[in-house]
């Protein structure tokens, strides 16, 4: 864990918590599995600030918010939030629980912010996803059916049959799949949609 505050006394007394448990140590942020960032209000510089302490785009924070949330939600997940705790009800259960959850690949939002969250996503796969054939993955349903298909083992022509396409149909929608997301061939698409959670 790293620990960026610009208050010294709330620094130590985090730096403090994590000494007393054996499951975490103070390291740089660019070693850290999650860095903690304290800030009094979460807003557009907190945002700022996060990008100019992410090493790379698989950093993972949990902020300690002392006032109130005036950021883009969506958009600080995006920079790596991963947690968010206010400051008037902290405690280091709390707060180790949030740690490792966030280390586990998980999340750990307050109701309210969980709840803005999920409207934003409700909005933009309606508003913006739905309208153009897309899911949240950015991959539409019949190119899911098709990776699908692949990696049972089927040939094109099978997959065209199963899904009453066309073959050319169906070589069209792997062919700007593969494009979209620069996937080199067929073994490549299949892994990513493993590792995305698609099929």
């Amino acid at each position: 864990m790293a620990i960026h505050s610009p208050d010294a006394l709330t620094r130590a007394g985090l730096a403090s918590h994590l000494q007393h448990d054996r499951r975490f140590c103070e390291t740089s942020a660019d070693r850290a599995d999650v860095t903690v960032v304290v800030v009094d209000t979460a807003n557009a510089a907190t945002l700022s600030l996060l990008h100019s302490l992410s090493a790379s785009s698989q950093a993972r924070f949990a902020l300690l918010v002392g006032r109130q949330w005036q950021a883009d939600i969506f958009a600080a997940v995006d920079r790596g939030v991963r947690a968010v705790l206010w400051r008037d009800s902290f405690t280091p259960a709390a707060f180790f629980q949030a740690l490792l959850t966030v280390a586990r690949g998980g999340g750990s939002f307050p109701p309210a912010l969980q709840g803005t969250l999920m409207r934003q996503v409700q909005w933009t796969h309606h508003e913006v996803l739905t309208p153009r054939g897309l899911t949240a993955s950015g991959v539409s349903p019949r190119e899911v059916d098709v990776l699908r298909l692949i990696a049972e083992g089927l040939e094109l022509s099978e997959i065209a049959e199963k899904l009453a396409y066309s073959e050319r149909t169906v070589k069209y929608v792997l062919y700007g799949l593969m494009k979209r997301l620069n996937l080199r061939n067929r073994a490549h698409a299949v892994s990513y949609a493993l590792r995305t959670g698609l099929i």
